[in-house]
């Protein structure tokens, strides 16, 4: 399979940000929170959009 530099520069990132934190995943997890916080006009919201109505064809 061929590398993705893109796949490779998040890997790259979430190693670094991990490390930044020793590897404890408590810490970690409490800085993503404080970043949700700081950027939550940029987050998208989780909820689905309603499916749209089919339409009946044929008989």
């Amino acid at each position: 399979m061929k590398a993705d530099p893109i796949v490779e520069e998040i890997r790259k990132g979430r190693l670094e940000h991990a490390e930044r934190f020793n590897f404890n995943i408590s810490e970690i997890a409490v800085d993503y929170r404080k970043l949700e916080e700081k950027y939550k006009d940029r987050i998208v919201s989780g909820k689905p959009k309603p499916a749209p109505e089919l339409r009946k064809t044929g008989s």
